[in-house]
């Protein structure tokens, strides 16, 4: 007998811009080979930022997916650019738990599902999860792929509790809290201490084996590798927070190596793929007068990033303490690359200790100009002699997308033998 599941993720085919799509995407590919049949649940179209169809092909045909109401507060509610705050509140989908409420319950009655699943950020699906709950009683499993709420995160105080308070009902109400890092799953547990430890589960992000073979074949890798012999081409997929992925330390560490000579623009190149917050890097980067030695190229299809992490001499990650409880998703696919990978993180956070875990040593704290400059000096040089370090093939392969998949299906199971 094959269980029914209900997935409420926001991030979703066509919605772009977000590595949190690869999560619930590959959860509901491959669910089914392990007993279990996906009804996704998302947002309208209209309400994302942006959008793209090259993910589309890649929704499973046994999948089905409803797309229930939903705005974006800060475009549909908008006056001359400006909306109000409170319309927002936790977040700019809000109104998507108008729609997905009833559509949730049409889908309830019609399928039977035997768990509810929903995944923050975006706070609003674990709220519509909460309401789905609390009115049919059906298991509920929350995903969490970023921690809610922190000493100071939010900013807004207001917006803080709100989440604080979404985040104790979450957890107060779901059979399973689940999280993509040993340290989220520790802060919630030591936060939560009347929850037994067993109510915390970790399954980590990763990549995917069909979506690499793809890329591996695409005439980009082969173009980008000959340009490579010419210059070092040291990559950062993804968006550059101002405080998460503070990258100013970085910028004057460049800055001060370009003047010593160690590069130029003839033997270095730093591409900051789809970085967003492009004014405000385009600034950091004339003030430092790096112009001719750091890239914002646009964000381009997922299968062409991904070649693009094969092609590239190094593969750059950014991490600030204040996220030492998580790993950035594009670390597995960084790892998956077999390319040699330079974090710019704190070494004591979970980024640096799954650095260490996969044989790479290649580390030096975001903060730190002159750490940067030395580590980024010996990591050149590493790479230009082939002796980089290369994350271990063993340790790459157990963080496949279809191995955390079978570890979601046992969670299912798990809730379902305890609930009979």
């Amino acid at each position: 007998m094959v269980n029914r599941v209900l997935m409420i993720p926001f991030h979703f085919p066509p919605q772009s811009g977000s590595s949190g799509i690869q999560r619930s995407l590959k959860f509901s590919q491959y669910l089914p080979e392990y007993g279990w049949e996906p009804i996704v649940l998302t947002a309208h179209e209209r309400a994302y930022p942006s959008t793209s169809s090259d993910q589309l092909c890649e929704i499973a045909q046994h999948v089905k997916v409803h797309r229930a109401f939903a705005i974006d507060a800060a475009r549909h509610l908008s006056i001359f650019r400006r909306y109000l705050g409170v319309t927002a509140l936790p977040d700019r989908w809000i109104y998507w738990l108008l729609g997905a409420v009833p559509s949730g319950l049409r889908l309830i009655r019609e399928n039977k599902p035997a768990v509810i699943w929903t995944t923050y950020p975006i706070a609003t699906s674990h709220l519509i999860g909460y309401v789905l709950h609390r009115l049919t009683g059906i298991p509920w499993v929350a995903d969490f792929r970023d921690p809610m709420t922190d000493e100071n995160y939010p900013p807004n105080p207001t917006k803080r509790r709100l989440y604080r308070w979404i985040e104790k009902i979450t957890l107060s109400h779901c059979v399973k809290a689940v999280f993509t890092t040993p340290g989220a799953a520790r802060n919630l547990s030591e936060r939560y201490p009347s929850l037994p430890t067993s109510h915390f589960c970790l399954i980590e992000n990763g990549f995917d084996e069909g979506n690499f073979s793809n890329a591996e074949t695409n005439d980009r890798h082969a173009k980008q590798s000959e340009n490579n012999n010419k210059q070092f081409v040291l990559l950062h997929s993804g968006i550059i927070y101002p405080s998460e992925r503070d990258p100013i330390p970085l910028f004057k560490a460049l800055s001060a190596l370009r003047r010593q000579g160690v590069i130029a623009s003839h033997n270095f190149q730093l591409v900051l793929r789809a970085a967003h917050h492009k004014q405000y890097l385009l600034t950091l980067i004339e003030e430092h007068d790096i112009n001719d030695i750091v890239s914002l190229p646009p964000p381009i299809p997922y299968k062409e990033a991904l070649a693009e992490m094969l092609a590239a001499d190094g593969l750059l990650i950014l991490q600030a303490s204040n996220c030492n409880a998580q790993i950035p998703a594009k670390m597995y696919e960084y790892l998956r690359a077999r390319r040699p990978i330079l974090a710019l993180t704190d070494p004591a956070g979970d980024t640096a200790v799954m650095m260490r875990k996969a044989g790479l040593d290649t580390i030096a704290p975001l903060d730190s100009k002159e750490r940067i400059m030395t580590e980024l000096s010996r990591f050149i040089a590493l790479v230009k002699i082939k002796a980089a370090p290369i994350a271990a093939l063993d340790y790459v392969d157990s963080n496949s997308r279809k191995s955390r998949t079978q570890q979601l299906a046992t969670l299912f199971d798990q809730i379902i033998a305890e609930n009979k």
